[in-house]
């Protein structure tokens, strides 16, 4: 039984010096490829402007991105398949994007999260930084959604080589190390592989009903 429609993703997530974008953008690559529609989106800001003005690359992100559209709970409730991205903050979700996922307190209580794919990508500044907790946490809210949580696993040879089951993620070393080829190649097979489960559990259900 075929989908009448193209697998639709939305991409929500937070980045301030532009790690987590990057990251973003190659999930969406690769999502794109397996025949996705795509929504990126950032969310809100909640920093004071003169804190980014502080920090050139966060102030440098900001403006380069100023053109992308912030998420609003329609995304989310478009969407068949949610991934979410943050940078890590004390090993857990940054205030950003846990701000925005709070705000969608009406859409869960009528149960319109639900039965949805979800999944999720991280970057940090130091290699043993919490990325693994992060996302950890943030899935702690899809099982609250009575989401479907699909991660990369070790499901491609491309996963034993940057080893990292729960999600794409990135360490960068304080700002000095960028995003890795195989990193990024890493996150768009994850695109292509959230694509691929979610088209599968759509026809599924379109098969039962």
């Amino acid at each position: 039984m075929s989908v009448p429609e193209p697998t639709k993703v939305a991409i929500i997530y937070y980045s301030s010096t532009g790690n987590v974008y990057t990251l973003a953008q190659s999930i969406l690559a690769g999502a794109e490829q397996a025949g996705a529609e795509v929504r990126l989106r950032k969310v809100h800001e909640l920093a004071p402007p003169e804190a980014i003005a502080a920090n050139p690359a966060w102030q440098e992100h900001a403006r380069s991105t100023e053109s992308v559209a912030e998420a609003t709970a329609d995304d989310v409730l478009w969407a068949d398949a949610v991934v979410f991205g943050t940078p890590t903050r004390y090993g857990n979700v940054a205030a950003q994007l846990k701000q925005f996922i709070d705000t969608l307190g009406p859409q869960w209580s009528q149960g319109l999260l639900a039965d949805k794919i979800y999944s999720g990508f991280v970057s940090t500044a130091t290699l043993h930084g919490g990325r693994e907790s992060t996302l950890l946490a943030l899935y702690n809210t899809v099982h609250h959604f009575g989401g479907i949580l699909v991660t990369p696993g070790y499901t491609d040879p491309i996963q034993y080589e940057v080893g990292t089951p729960y999600g794409p993620s990135h360490a960068d070393g304080q700002g000095s190390i960028p995003v890795a080829d195989a990193t990024k190649r890493a996150a768009e097979f994850t695109g292509r592989r959230i694509v691929q489960i979610t088209t599968q559990f759509k026809v599924g259900k379109s098969s039962v009903h």
